[in-house]
């Protein structure tokens, strides 16, 4: 269920509000481009790039200062209640997430290395679905965000599980391959440790997403268990050999 944009009979509040959302807009902007821009260089091998990554982990910290301060200020000033104030309570749950993501940027850009052997070669393919799926995510949680659309977090937290996936597959990859090739096992851990960091964007989006369901219909999904779809009692049953499903 979306939920419709709320009208304020003050103007400044409605003011100071847009003015919020379009800085987490900003921010979350720049965690989408800092996390391309150093999962870009890491699998190019250009180190280079990580002065311009870092560069942008400096403004995503002065933008989760700066929206800390706002909020603060909303809410000594307006006193919000009811929507307004899980509003502002997801927002500051969600400069955490992204400030985070942008450091798990920087930790990619770290790991970058010219030559990195045929370890990186190896899972390219597995690493860059990672990394458009934890974007992906990232993006989608942000959007549900904006439109207060519950049903879109609620899709974003059913991607987590193949990222995780993924992440997996990889660490099996590079212990295979590093028992193989002792003289790789720091390329393999590069490799590994950037597995890791995008499986905790990926965690972070997730993370987004869940608040987002608590600002919409005040339901705290944090560390429950997902549940499979409902299934319709009058939708007729599919067989599978003789048996229902």
């Amino acid at each position: 269920m979306r939920r419709a944009a709320s009208q304020h009979s003050s103007r400044d509040f409605e003011t100071e509000l847009r003015e919020l959302r379009a800085h987490l807009l900003a921010m979350g902007a720049r965690c989408e481009r800092v996390v391309g821009l150093a999962f870009d260089a890491f699998l190019q091998g250009t180190p280079e790039v990580a002065r311009d990554v870092e560069a942008l982990d400096v403004q995503i910290d002065r933008d989760e200062i700066e929206i800390h301060a706002l909020i603060l200020r909303i809410l000594a000033l307006r006193q919000p209640v009811a929507d307004d104030l899980r509003s502002l309570a997801t927002a500051l749950r969600l400069i955490t997430d992204l400030e985070r993501i942008g450091d798990e940027a920087v930790n990619i850009g770290e790991r970058t290395a010219e030559h990195d052997g045929a370890a990186k070669q190896l899972v390219s393919a597995e690493l860059s679905a990672m990394a458009v799926g934890a974007l992906d995510m990232l993006h989608l949680a942000l959007d549900a965000f904006v439109r207060g659309d519950d049903v879109q977090a609620d899709d974003v937290l059913g991607c987590d599980d193949e990222i995780d996936r993924r992440c997996a597959s990889v660490i099996s990859a590079m212990i295979g391959y590093v028992s193989r090739n002792s003289g790789q096992v720091q390329a393999g851990l590069r490799v590994i440790r950037v597995a890791k960091y995008l499986e905790r964007i990926a965690d972070h989006a997730t993370n987004v997403a869940e608040a987002v369901i608590f600002m919409v219909r005040g339901d705290d999904v944090r560390h429950r268990q997902r549940q499979p779809p409902a299934v319709d009692p009058t939708a007729p049953a599919r067989v599978r050999n003789g048996a229902p499903l």
